[in-house]
């Protein structure tokens, strides 16, 4: 499906979706929003994808929402359009989620207001060393959004949110790593092709078994420890029983990499 703003490209289980706004640094516009999240559930519900990859196109990453078309809201005190939008934000972080793929954000240069929080959102990050990170909602007088109340606190401790939040400051890449927000720095240069060596381990992976660590990992932020126990025997027995949880112990014994299916 054609977007206006948003490309898809699927290749070999791997699908790259591309904020490809960037004359304005991809800030957030028109449908940008909803096409975004129905790439993201088109994708989840593919078979044939193993992997999604979000990131921007030209020199940043996604600068936030758009200044000027939020201006014009404001203007026409139309609450009801900025309201779907709230609601199309929703949509996109619940389908990251609750897909049962990994999902990568490869970030190079800005990452602000919406766009850092939609980076946070995905399972891992891999940044070029000009990444910079802001939660610049307080600039322009807004709140966080995108999930950003629940992924940064969850992230840093209370007092490093607050403080992002607060003043909203720019951060690079180093102190981002630093905090823990990002999993790797590489160079703008490699950038394209580290993220996508990322992705290929990904897709190699037995599916189920990510799957299920993907959906423990989220869990256990809200679930007590017997919960947690519970859930880790049904999705042990469902590795066990799986043909990648016997491949992958047949490799072992047998000194040799296991080749996944996904099965």
């Amino acid at each position: 499906m054609a977007y206006e703003h948003i490309n898809v490209a699927e290749e070999s289980g791997i699908t790259t979706i591309t904020l490809n706004r960037p004359e304005k640094l991809n800030a957030l516009a028109g449908h940008m929003r909803r096409d975004l999240a129905e790439a993201l559930e088109a994708a989840g519900s593919d078979r044939n994808v193993h992997v999604v990859v979000i990131t921007g196109a030209g020199r940043a990453f996604c600068a936030g929402g758009d200044i000027r078309a939020m201006a014009e809201l404001i203007e026409k005190e139309d609450a009801d359009e900025f309201s779907r939008l709230l609601g199309s934000a929703r949509r996109v972080i619940t389908a990251i989620r609750q897909m049962t793929k990994p999902v990568v954000a490869s970030i190079g240069g800005p990452a602000s207001g919406a766009g850092f929080n939609l980076a946070l959102a995905c399972d891992l990050r891999i940044a070029s060393s000009d990444a910079t990170f802001s939660q610049s909602f307080v600039k322009v007088g807004l709140h966080p959004d995108w999930g950003g109340t629940y992924f940064l606190p969850r992230l840093v401790t209370p007092n490093k949110a607050c403080e992002l939040f607060f003043l909203g400051e720019t951060i690079d890449a180093n102190e981002a790593l630093r905090l823990g927000l990002i999993n790797y720095i590489v160079e703008p240069a490699e950038l394209e092709t580290e993220t996508r060596k990322l992705a290929e381990r990904l897709r190699a992976a037995p599916a189920i078994s990510v799957a299920a660590a993907k959906q423990s990992v989220y869990m256990s932020q809200t679930a007590e420890m017997e919960d947690m126990l519970r859930f880790e025997t049904e999705a042990q027995l469902r590795c066990f029983e799986s043909e990648d949880g016997r491949e992958g112990v047949r490799a072992f014994l047998e000194k040799r990499e296991p080749k996944f299916t996904g099965r």
